[in-house]
C-alpha cells in the first residue's frame, strides 16, 4: 500500500531509476521535469550511480542527507553551474537502493511507471535476465510484471552482441528502449539543449507533457535559425 500521511493527499508516482552509467545530467533533467509536470517521483540511486554522481558533479549523493543532496544536484547545469535552476523536491520520496523491502518492491504499491536513466550495461542486464540484485532492478521487474511503463534509457557506446540481446529481451518484455542520443534539428547551442532533448525523449515514451526542446514541424531551417 502506499502509505498516505495525515494531511497528504494519495500520490501514485513515477519511479526513477539512476544507474551507473555516465550521464547524470540526463537523470537531473528528468527529475525537474517530473516535478515541473505536477508528477510525484519515487527516487532510486544505486551504489554505482554515486560514484558516477560525484565524478561528475563534485556530489556525494547520501541517504542521511538526500534533500539537501539533491537539491544541490537538480540546482545545477549541465555544464556543472549551481544554481541554474530552482527545484521545489516535496514531491520527491527516497529509497535506498539496497532497501528490497521498499514500496517500489511490490506490485502492490501503485505507481505509474518507472524511468532508468541513465540505464547502465549492468542495469540492462539484471533487468532483463530478472536478477533484482538491488531495488533498482527489483522495481523494475515489478514494473514489468504488472504491465506498467518502463523506460530504459541506455548510456553506452559501442553496444556489444550480448547487451543488444538484453535490450531486444527488455522491448519484447514491454519496454521502451530510448537511446541517450541526443539530435540537433531542435537547433541546440549550449550542452543543456542537447541533455534536454534526451531528456524529452524519456519524457515522450512515459506520455508526460513537457517543453524541453523543440519539437519538428515539418519545415527545414528552423533549428539553424534558432542557432543562429
Amino acid at each position: 500500500m502506499n502509505p498516505v500521511k495525515p494531511g497528504e493527499t494519495p500520490r501514485t508516482p513515477w519511479i526513477v531509476g539512476v544507474s551507473g552509467a555516465s550521464g547524470t545530467p540526463y537523470a537531473a533533467a528528468v527529475l525537474r521535469a517530473l516535478l515541473a509536470a505536477g508528477e510525484s517521483v519515487d527516487l532510486v540511486v544505486s551504489r554505482a550511480s554515486r560514484l558516477t554522481l560525484l565524478d561528475e558533479t563534485g556530489i556525494s549523493f547520501r541517504d542521511a542527507h538526500w534533500r539537501d543532496d539533491l537539491r544541490e544536484w537538480l540546482s545545477r547545469g549541465a555544464d556543472g553551474k549551481p544554481g541554474t535552476f530552482s527545484v521545489d523536491i516535496d514531491a520527491v520520496r527516497h529509497w535506498s537502493a539496497g532497501d528490497l523491502a521498499a514500496g517500489p518492491s511490490s506490485g502492490s504499491y501503485p505507481t505509474r511507471g518507472m524511468l532508468i536513466v541513465p540505464a547502465s550495461t549492468a542495469s540492462v542486464a539484471g533487468v532483463a535476465l530478472g536478477l533484482s540484485k538491488d531495488l533498482l532492478q527489483r522495481a523494475a521487474s515489478v514494473t514489468l510484471k504488472e504491465g506498467r511503463k518502463l523506460v530504459v534509457a541506455v548510456r553506452e557506446t559501442p553496444l556489444n552482441g550480448q547487451t543488444l540481446r538484453h535490450l531486444v529481451t527488455l522491448d519484447d518484455a514491454g519496454a521502451t528502449v530510448v537511446p541517450a542520443s541526443p539530435a540537433f534539428y531542435a537547433g541546440a547551442t549550449h550542452i543543456q539543449d542537447l541533455v534536454d532533448f534526451v531528456a524529452g525523449r524519456v519524457l515522450d515514451a512515459a506520455g508526460v507533457p513537457h517543453r524541453l526542446y523543440r519539437r519538428w514541424q515539418g519545415e527545414l531551417g528552423g533549428g539553424s535559425d534558432r542557432a543562429g
